[in-house]
């Protein structure tokens, strides 16, 4: 079977790796990002309506002062995001499986919301909402993540951010398949792979699926 990499930054990575091996995968974590605290002040949360997180990240790097904003209702894009929010005593209102816009569309157009997020981060374009940006977290390069097992397999690229430095790393393109979260990142990666395919949804399970279809087909002759 054809080996899987997993690209993410950690904990993520190694989060992927488990499932990836419970659907009988060969996975491997070679992050090309790690993730770190951005210093932060909190805004009045009585401001808001609401808060908006998109990545588990943010409440895992948010740090004491997330204290100030844990009286707001959460609006969160994943389970993954909601589950951690929720062990950290935020309580979830809506979770939204296919990415910010469709949660955004999903919900009252009138709200205002405090989004804590990452210093990389791709902005809604059709959102109605009042939507205050505060960076918590911010992803940085690995200097040299050691992509010697790239060649052949099926590489997994969760961001645009990921897709882009993938493609200024990556050798031998022509044997790597590219399972990307979105038609974004699917763009990201550019062309001269084996393949590059893209989940039906943008979610881990959804990209997982689709990993799993691209490692079982045979190489062409």
């Amino acid at each position: 079977m054809t080996r899987l990499l997993v690209l993410r930054p950690q904990p993520g990575a190694d989060a992927t790796v488990e499932r990836a091996r419970d659907l009988g995968l060969e996975a491997v974590a070679v992050p090309l990002f790690e993730v770190e605290p951005v210093a932060w002040e909190e805004p009045n949360a009585q401001a808001f309506d609401g808060l908006l997180l998109t990545s588990a990240n943010a409440v895992r790097l948010g740090g004491e002062r997330l204290r100030a904003v844990r009286v707001l209702p959460v609006y969160a894009v994943g389970d993954a995001t909601a589950e951690v929010a929720r062990a950290a005593g935020f309580d979830i209102v809506a979770t939204g499986d296919a990415g910010v816009e469709r949660l955004l569309r999903s919900i009252d157009s009138s709200l205002k919301l405090l989004h804590l997020c990452g210093a990389d981060r791709r902005e809604p374009t059709q959102a109605t909402q009042e939507i205050t940006r505060v960076t918590v977290y911010r992803a940085t390069p690995v200097e040299a993540p050691d992509l010697t097992a790239a060649a052949g397999s099926v590489a997994l690229i969760h961001s645009s951010r990921a897709g882009q430095r993938f493609a200024e790393l990556a050798d031998s393109r022509s044997s790597i398949a590219i399972a990307a979260i979105s038609e974004a990142a699917a763009e990201a990666v550019g062309s001269g792979w084996r393949t590059v395919a893209t989940a039906a949804r943008p979610t881990d399970d959804a990209l997982l699926a689709l990993a799993a279809r691209l490692c079982e087909k045979p190489d062409p002759k």
